[in-house]
């Protein structure tokens, strides 16, 4: 196929649909890094013009990474559901786009569309969208999913506990996890980013949250965000494991960095069916980022979008609770500024939900990004208003262990009341039984973390 043509008098061609795809993107610093991004603004646009006009059966027969070549490549094909990609696979990227933005077209309608859809497909239309486009499409999409309680319902707005410490102190965990949950911040997951990845100190920590989780009779679900191998071994060990956590990456030669595959991932899963204390059926949590594969130079020419997307389709393999991309996390290098950031958060989360999974975000920045926590606040509402599942909750928004600036503990009220949106509506029964919230707005005795040591 002849990716080519002429705009303002200048002729564009390009190479392959992957760089077709890498020129399309919006600008961000890691393609840049990378030297295939756009040289100039009408060379983005001419792309985006010829990419309009491709059609989606033509971008699935070109991944960025062939079949034979690559794991993620293979689970992502051989999910397709040929009979609906039979149906879809005349439309250009252009008539998708339309189709997906369309007064007409039901979250039905996608979610059916969705079982046929690769990473590259789903990039593909992503960089068509404005930032009001990718909003609203991602507004008409809700996935759910349980484990302990229900996330992705409408209507509502979830937040992880990120009770982290520099030493993993159990007593200070404990403490912040206090305040959190006084806040209503909870119910997507305890979730805790270990200092120390040893089994010994995972399995600590995850039977400290699991006594808090029982005592109090708080309906959600705990999680270690240690490597997953740990966490196998704390669970073949007996520890409490509420929701399995990885770390996942778009390419497999990515996926070796991070130390799993797609089979590893497999046992990971089939363990947890077997030895979680929650009620399932979804039992993992997926963190993901652009720039991943690129930072190990493991992105094959393509670009940070299209990695990104290939790992959603990816993650369904495993039916997972939540996915969060952490979106500031990986840097200036690769998301130089709030604008990149804001536009890449707004990006994942309609892939994500495109794709058929639950997705959240981690609306953040590393201190030496060109943001601010306004800029942050900012992206929430945006995806708020785009039903994102859930933010993290973080004191005061920065991280004493992970050292980065991201939502606080009070920024999931702030977004559900001025949202009209609750949190689980498990969690919200809950603290309504402690007092913590009526009518879905905190009460006077929310915010105390004191309270929870009266019992």
């Amino acid at each position: 196929m002849l990716l080519r043509t002429k705009l303002f008098g200048e002729t564009h061609e390009f190479g392959g649909i992957t760089e077709l795809l890498a020129k399309a993107n919006e600008e961000k610093s890691g393609d840049q890094q990378a030297g295939i991004a756009a040289r100039s603004a009408s060379e983005r646009v001419a792309a985006r013009l010829v990419l309009a006009e491709v059609p989606l059966g033509v971008i699935r027969e070109n991944p960025a990474v062939p079949y034979d070549e690559d794991e993620v490549t293979r689970v992502i094909d051989d999910a397709v559901n040929e009979t609906v990609f039979g149906e879809i696979k005349g439309w250009t990227v252009g008539d998708f786009r339309e189709w997906l933005l369309a007064d007409t077209t039901t979250a039905d309608m996608i979610r059916r569309v969705s079982t046929a859809l690769t990473g590259e497909m789903v990039a593909g239309v992503t960089k068509l969208m404005s930032n009001l486009d990718l909003i609203h499409a991602a507004s008409k999409i809700r996935v759910s999913a349980h484990c302990q309680n229900t996330i992705g319902l409408p209507g509502t707005l979830a937040s992880r506990n990120q009770p982290n410490h520099p030493t993993d102190s159990v007593d200070g965990i404990r403490a912040t996890l206090y305040e959190g949950l006084s806040f209503g911040s909870g119910d997507s997951v305890i979730g805790i980013n270990p200092a120390d990845d040893s089994v010994g100190s995972v399995s600590r920590l995850l039977d400290m949250t699991y006594d808090v989780i029982t005592k109090w009779e708080i309906p959600t679900q705990n999680c270690l965000l240690a490597h997953v191998s740990t966490q196998m071994e704390a669970m073949r060990r007996g520890a409490p494991v509420g929701l399995v956590f990885q770390s996942l990456a778009g390419s497999q030669k990515a996926m070796d960095a991070f130390g799993v595959s797609v089979g590893l991932m497999d046992e990971a899963y089939a363990m947890a069916q077997k030895h979680c204390w929650t009620a399932g059926p979804n039992y993992l949590y997926f963190e993901t980022g652009q720039g991943t594969a690129l930072s190990a130079d493991a992105h094959y020419g393509a670009d940070q979008l299209v990695m990104e997307a290939r790992i959603y389709g990816m993650a369904k393999r495993w039916h997972p609770f939540q996915v969060n991309t952490v979106v500031g996390f990986i840097g200036p290098e690769y998301l130089y500024d709030a604008v990149q950031i804001t536009r890449a958060g707004l990006e994942d989360h309609f892939m994500g939900k495109l794709t058929g999974i639950p997705m959240g975000c981690d609306a953040c920045y590393t201190n030496h990004a060109k943001a601010t926590q306004n800029d942050i606040e900012n992206l929430a509402v945006l995806l708020s208003a785009a039903g994102c599942n859930y933010f993290m909750g973080v004191p005061m928004g920065d991280d004493a262990m992970l050292s980065y600036q991201c939502t606080s503990y009070h920024d999931a009220p702030s977004l559900r009341q001025t949202l009209g949106l609750r949190p689980l509506p498990e969690f919200e029964r809950w603290m309504e039984d402690l007092g913590l919230i009526k009518d879905g707005r905190l009460t006077a005795r929310a915010g105390d973390a004191s309270f929870f040591l009266q019992r």
